[in-house]
């Protein structure tokens, strides 16, 4: 029985870590996965869409402690029951996603591993079963350290798992699991290979006046993009570094638009506002936050291919 806990506890330990570390170099991207499950065609709690991203976080970062308090002894019982606890949510979760169509992607591990939904109900399903174990021969899950040590490992990892949070909200995700990471090119992820769906299948750009420009602006060799999925939720500051940047990027030759899915007038106001020197595109609001988890944030393009991503934060750290 010893062998079996240790072998569930190791298991359930190192997926729970997996699981939140991938969340956790992008907690927007699982922000935005709970905005879809709390809206009106799923399970229609659309007064919690504010408190995504505060409920993003909190999960993620209970999700990953508990992992890291299970592989090292801390506290083990209230860990079993409280991974018990979160799990049988993710259980109801990804069985609503499933059987009702609602969610095809839970989001269970990020953007690094995609499952479908069934499979993913499933995966929970053995979760479930190995804590269930670990729950009832919970006195064998026994400390790897001393109390001491377990408790500092454990408090060191809460702070180090704040600030890679507070990181990557303020910049942008460690890792990129998406398919606009730098160094990928956009052409080539929008292929079928096969009877497969290619990663990119929504990426279009439009004019104000309804002109497809997708093809033309991946054809070009110096393009700047300032990605803006949402201008009434956009951090207004940033403007003032993307005035500087973007002046800079014209004079090196490189053509400039905004990007965004709000109407052009919204636009209109702050481009006279900072004194903007670009026109605006539009482009479909869950490919925007796809693309960059800022807002806005700026992207450098050559011929498709992305060179370089930045939060309006890092504006002044952009080489062109």
């Amino acid at each position: 029985m010893k062998t079996l806990v240790f072998i569930s506890r190791f298991i359930v330990a190192i997926t729970f870590i997996f699981s939140g570390f991938v969340k956790l170099v992008d907690p927007l991207g699982s922000a935005y996965k709970f905005q879809e499950y709390f809206g009106a065609d799923v399970l229609n709690m659309e007064f919690l869409i504010p408190y995504a991203l505060p409920f993003s976080i909190l999960l993620i970062v209970a999700e990953i402690m508990l992992g890291v308090m299970l592989l090292v002894g801390y506290l083990p019982k209230f860990t079993a029951w409280s991974l018990l606890a979160i799990i049988l949510v993710f259980l109801f979760l990804t069985w609503y996603s499933a059987y009702f169509d609602k969610v095809t992607d839970c989001g269970c591990f990020g953007d690094a591993v995609k499952l479908t939904s069934w499979g993913t109900f499933y995966k929970n399903i053995v979760l479930v079963l190995l804590i269930l174990l670990l729950v009832w021969q919970v006195k064998y899950i026994t400390p790897l350290f001393s109390l001491n040590v377990g408790k500092w490992i454990t408090f060191l990892s809460f702070f180090a798992f704040l600030y890679i949070t507070y990181h990557v909200l303020v910049h942008l995700p460690i890792i990129d699991f998406r398919p606009y990471a730098v160094g990928e090119n956009i052409s080539e992820g929008m292929e079928y290979k096969g009877e497969e769906e290619p990663p990119i299948h929504d990426f279009y750009l439009e004019s104000v006046e309804g002109e497809d420009l997708t093809e033309v602006i991946l054809s070009e060799d110096k393009i700047m993009l300032v990605i803006a999925y949402n201008l009434s939720k956009s951090d207004l500051q940033g403007f003032t570094g993307i005035k500087k940047v973007t002046d800079d990027a014209i004079k090196e030759g490189y053509t400039v638009y905004g990007l965004s899915s709000s109407m052009d007038e919204e636009y209109q106001e702050i481009k006279n506002n900072f004194n903007l020197n670009f026109e605006m595109l539009f482009g479909d609001e869950t490919m925007l936050k796809t693309i960059i988890r800022s807002n806005p944030g700026v992207l450098i393009l050559n011929n498709g291919t992305v060179i370089g991503k930045w939060s309006w934060a890092d504006c002044e750290n952009i080489k062109l």
